[in-house]
């Protein structure tokens, strides 16, 4: 295997526990707003949340129209009338106080950050992305911190990645490796991009039309795929 120089991470679901970031807001905002969080309800939201990020990551929303009106688009239809944009401020708040760490991560990060630049590159919001990271202690093991909000592209767009690589000193395609979850960001904005990627497959999804240069399915095989560069010993 070649040898990589720099290695980028994707934060939720990734090195973050985002499921139980998420489970945690979702149940504090309902809970404040006197609204039972049945499973119905959690399973619309899920359909409702991810069909608006899907057309974000696609370009065809703003960040700011899926985050202000999933709230709002969920309790309209359960005949409730509500501020997006506040509930979203309120969720923000509690989702900000997950910062539990995927199994492996921690150690993972600080091995990894002796022998690699590290870099994190993360759809999201920006206040919210920094806080979880700088709580989960491992914050200062990467050089940079690339949130789509602050870049004015998001994942997979190849402008995301253009605006990565021209900030990350001696930039080398051939050298970079991408690390996430997500088939339809991570992987394919990689892919588009021209390096090589690493499925983290944690849940043992199948796969038939994006094709990672690697999947693993824990974290430490990560350290283990790289042990044959001679980066690591």
């Amino acid at each position: 295997m070649k040898a990589y120089k720099t290695l980028l991470f994707d934060v939720d679901e990734t090195l973050l526990d985002f499921k139980a970031a998420e489970k945690q807001a979702l149940s504090l905002l309902f809970k404040e707003q006197d609204f039972p969080l049945t499973e119905d309800v959690k399973v619309r939201y899920k359909e409702i949340n991810d069909r608006l990020w899907q057309a974000y990551e696609n370009g065809e929303l703003a960040r700011d129209e899926v985050v202000n009106t999933r709230f709002s688009l969920l309790l309209k239809e359960y005949g409730k009338e509500a501020d997006g944009v506040r509930l979203q401020e309120r969720y923000k708040s509690y989702l900000e106080q997950g910062h539990d760490l995927i199994d492996g991560a921690f150690s993972l990060i600080e091995k990894l950050s002796n022998y690699y630049d590290l870099y994190v590159v993360t759809n999201g919001i920006s206040s919210t992305q920094y806080k979880r990271l700088k709580d989960s202690k491992i914050y200062p093991f990467f050089k940079d911190v690339f949130v789509s909000e602050d870049t004015g592209f998001q994942k997979p767009m190849k402008e995301y990645f253009n605006y990565v690589f021209k900030r990350i000193q001696g930039h080398n395609l051939a050298q970079t490796l991408i690390i996430g979850d997500s088939l339809s960001a991570d992987i394919k904005g990689g892919l588009a991009a021209g390096i090589d990627t690493c499925w983290l497959n944690r849940e043992g999804k199948s796969n038939k039309e994006i094709v990672p240069t690697y999947e693993i399915a824990k974290l430490d095989e990560l350290y283990d795929l790289l042990l044959t560069s001679n980066s690591v010993r």
